[in-house]
């Protein structure tokens, strides 16, 4: 086949025709390049389906018929996707049984996310009409499987996570479709992510992006279901787009989204408070244990559970400037041990009953067998000449952390810890940066260090300041900008721990001057965490007085403990169930308002 050009140009040939793939011309796209826009009607269709798309909890029992539900799959399966890999799976479920079970996950972990809520929200969450799963006739679970290597699927490398965006994305192209359809759609995240994939016996590798809720709607809804509740409110468009770069003028720069993390409400606080002074003991006997006490009964966490210390370890470029004692190849032999069960942090956990969660966040060689991988995809700089991360890998391994830290959450309280030569380099670079101080403020001995030493960590980390201020500006406020520039992958790691944590409502016990660190840039980013932490103890760091100020935090301990490892964290963790426990057996008085012995 072919097209007769006549044109101006006095062409003598046809231009050849293929008979597959793009048919048109680029003179024929240059006359037209609004050609390839559907027509109005159509066009108006779409962007209609688009804004009436609702989040459905509310089902007629009527089946789906199968030729609609396979439109409405087929939808999802031409879902853009990174490197074509389509990474989704889309598990249909129609067994009552398979569906009451995942009912009861989704009920459990409503709970839980209610109680990390303040009243108000908690008590929205817990309005909110999620009995979707159970009234549903179909539940499809969108599963990514995630098995192949990320350096195999082209695009991932760079962006590994981009097989659960197109996830993601086939979601999208579901949720359209059956609204186009007429039929109505609930996406239900309140799950662990375990608890579901056991329930549907997930191979490893194989991950879920939650459970959507399929069938015809018993329900309208004019508007988005969360704003209808007051839970929020849409942004007008203009608040999220932005032209050319993100803004750094004053009073331009967008907030972050809203977070529903809070601290315990004034009424949790007071009734903790007369908790403890209805014991048949002079209030305040227990001295600083006491006012950790109070914050677990504000926290309605009245025990810490077998609780579990997560133990993050990592290597620093900067160990190649001499700051520290030791070699890095000792990173790796106490990570080593720690696998084995016989460092001293995991000696210290098995003491008090925890258990005990290890995180490879960057060790020198290759990946640690045993630990949980979360180690940066780009290289690690030095602080003095480069930055310490890229911003993809903050993120990301924040992200990775958050997660190690909710699932943590499973056994109770967190207890924090942390394995690398260097750190406390890195630690005190960092507690300068976000409290305004100069070298001399923040550098300590570390273990084993002479008066030389001293001197070079000083210099060292003026001249990583210097750099960073230079480079960065007024930007190093930005938490996340600080660990760019002058943090360490385990830094990221925890302050992601304790976020998941702190997120789910649970209590973070924190161990010396790093895990300390990596809270007070949770703290930077949801103040709210700050009423989640409870300081093990205070290690010998010069800089660590002085981030437990900043957060406010009298440390249980004070022993001049400097084994790191999380150590001090699970002896406080002992010393706290031990205190729980003293007053759980402590009679009360009978009255409220007498006075106790005198």
């Amino acid at each position: 086949m072919s097209d007769t050009t006549n044109g101006t140009d006095g062409a003598r040939w046809s231009r050849p025709v293929p008979l597959i793939g793009d048919r048109t011309s680029a003179a024929q796209r240059a006359e037209d390049p609004t050609g390839w826009a559907f027509p109005e009607h159509a066009r108006d269709a779409v962007y209609e389906v688009i804004r009436a798309r609702r989040d459905v909890r509310r089902f007629r029992p009527d089946p789906v018929p199968q030729d609609v539900l396979d439109r409405v799959l087929a939808a999802g399966h031409a879902a853009p996707s990174v490197g074509h890999s389509q990474p989704w799976r889309f598990i249909v479920i129609r067994d009552a049984e398979t569906r009451e079970r995942a009912a009861v996950l989704a009920d459990r972990e409503r709970l839980v996310q209610a109680a990390a809520f303040d009243d108000s929200s908690g008590r929205q969450l817990l309005d909110l009409h999620l009995e979707g799963i159970r009234a549903a006739p179909l539940g499809v679970v969108i599963a990514c499987d995630r098995r192949s290597p990320a350096a195999g699927v082209l695009g991932r490398a760079t962006f590994p996570d981009a097989d659960l965006w197109s996830c993601a994305c086939a979601i999208e192209n579901i949720w359209l479709a059956a609204r186009a359809e007429g039929l109505g759609l609930g996406w239900v995240t309140l799950f662990e992510p375990a608890d579901l994939a056991g329930l549907l016996h997930l191979p490893d590798g194989v991950v879920t992006l939650g459970w959507l809720c399929l069938g015809w709607p018993d329900e309208r809804p004019p508007t988005p279901g969360l704003e209808r509740a007051g839970w929020s409110k849409k942004s007008p468009l203009s608040d999220v787009v932005l032209q050319e770069r993100w803004p750094t003028e004053p009073g331009r720069t967008p907030g972050p989204p809203r977070s529903h993390l809070r601290a315990p409400n004034q009424q949790a606080v007071v009734a903790a408070r007369d908790h403890s002074d209805a014991l048949l003991t002079p209030p305040g006997s227990l001295g600083v244990l006491d006012r950790a006490l109070d914050r677990l009964t504000a926290l309605r966490r009245p025990d810490l559970g077998a609780a579990t210390l997560v133990l993050v370890g990592a290597d620093h470029p900067v160990a190649a400037f001499g700051v520290s004692a030791y070699p890095r190849t000792v990173t790796r032999q106490v990570m080593t041990a720690a696998v084995a069960g016989e460092a001293a942090g995991t000696a210290a956990a098995r003491s008090t009953g925890m258990q005990i969660v290890l995180v490879d966040a960057g060790i020198d060689g290759l990946p640690l067998p045993g630990p949980v991988p979360a180690r940066p995809l780009h290289p690690v700089g030095d602080l003095v000449t480069t930055d310490a991360l890229h911003p993809l890998d903050v993120r990301r391994l924040i992200d990775l952390g958050r997660g190690v830290g909710e699932e943590a959450t499973r056994s109770g309280a967190v207890a924090l810890g942390e394995v690398g030569i260097g750190n406390t380099t890195v630690a005190a670079a960092l507690t300068a940066v976000l409290l305004g101080l100069e070298a001399a403020d923040v550098v300590g001995l570390g273990a084993g260090a002479d008066t030389d030493m001293l001197r070079r960590k000083e210099l060292l980390i003026g001249r990583s300041l210097t750099r960073a201020r230079t480079v960065h500006g007024d930007g190093l406020s930005d938490p996340m900008t600080a660990l760019a520039a002058l943090g360490g992958p385990e830094f990221a790691v925890l302050t992601g721990v304790v976020l998941g944590a702190a997120g789910s409502g649970v209590p973070v016990i924190l161990d010396g001057l790093a895990t300390s660190v990596a809270a007070l840039l949770a703290v930077r980013m949801h103040p709210a965490v700050a009423a989640h932490l409870i300081a093990g103890h205070r290690s010998r760091e010069a800089a660590h007085r002085a981030v437990l100020h900043e957060l406010g935090q009298e440390p249980l301990l004070d022993l001049r403990i400097r084994a790191g490892e999380g150590t001090g964290a699970c002896l406080a963790t002992g010393l706290l169930k031990a205190a729980l426990a003293t007053r759980a057996g402590t009679g009360r008085t009978a009255t409220r308002g007498r006075t106790g012995p005198g």
